[in-house]
């Protein structure tokens, strides 16, 4: 007689998110909602009652004056003492989570975001990307092969036969890009992914890899202040837009991306803007 084997049962979710996650989803919960409650932990992590009591005991261990029951509502509040555990309550995680949430980037199970507040965004048009394109790039970036593509340059008036070397991917703002080794030019250089096609995945590539690429692993520092132009009411909302300490805030770059991170700044235009639409200046640059 043969022993029929148990199916094992489908793995909750829990199983993906281990007790330090749990932490973090009630610092998180308590930070920017201000309450939470075991049913929260148990809806959103698919564990057992006992378990989110123990995870919420186990928190009261770390921040004990982070929190305190209110037991006619049954609700555990933030009390006014409370600072985050976890730098995952940052503000930064909290506006991109509401932002890709808004976009469709991401679903009420990805965040642990409770209450969402509504949220506008500006948008752009879209910039269509074959799957079977970024497919390509990534395995080519994975297992560092050549690929022939058809590119279409803004300098050349026709599309060109190229041949790359891929080794990263990076983002203007707006659009993606492969960073590569050009053979053709024999420099590594930007590629707009949306600019390729009959992409072909070649043989492994000769070039040495992504350490040849100067500019992609050296970071320049920016220092930025507000336009000398501006009063001092508007220089003071300048300071305070980009959290500047005594009129200066300094931000890292790659050399690589240096150009877009001007323009997005508007300081590649910096004789023709006026102070109001420039609003910062480049102090520095090392």
């Amino acid at each position: 007689m043969t022993t029929k084997k148990a199916v094992p049962e489908p793995q909750k979710i829990s199983s993906r998110w281990g007790p330090d996650r749990r932490l973090e989803f009630i610092d998180f919960r308590l930070r920017w909602d201000g309450r939470l409650n075991r049913a929260d932990l148990v809806a959103f992590f698919g564990i057992s009652v006992p378990q989110a009591s123990l995870d919420i005991a186990k928190y009261l261990e770390l921040a004990p004056d982070n929190l305190v029951y209110d037991r006619s509502a049954r609700v555990y509040f933030a009390t006014s003492e409370f600072k985050p555990v976890y730098d995952t309550s940052s503000p930064s995680r909290l506006l991109n989570e509401l932002l890709a949430h808004a976009v469709g980037v991401i679903g009420d199970e990805s965040s642990f975001i409770g209450w969402r507040a509504p949220v506008g965004y500006v948008p752009t048009p879209g910039r269509t990307l074959s799957a079977d394109t970024l497919a390509i790039l990534l395995r080519a970036v994975r297992e560092g092969r050549v690929v022939q593509l058809v590119y279409q340059s803004m300098s050349a008036e026709k599309p060109e036969l190229r041949l790359i070397s891929p080794h990263a991917f990076a983002h203007d703002g707006f659009r993606w890009h492969v960073r590569a080794y050009c053979h053709k030019h024999q420099a590594f250089r930007d590629f707009v992914i949306a600019r390729m096609t009959e992409v072909k995945l070649g043989s492994l590539s000769a070039v040495l890899g992504a350490e040849n690429d100067v500019e992609w692993h050296t970071e320049a520092t920016l220092e930025l202040e507000p336009h000398p132009g501006l009063s001092a009411a508007q220089k003071r909302a300048v300071e305070l837009d980009y959290g500047m300490t005594n009129g200066v805030v300094s931000f890292k770059c790659r050399q690589a991306l240096l150009f877009y991170a001007l323009r997005h700044l508007h300081l590649d235009r910096a004789e023709s803007g006026t102070p109001e639409q420039l609003q910062v200046v480049l102090k520095s640059t090392f």
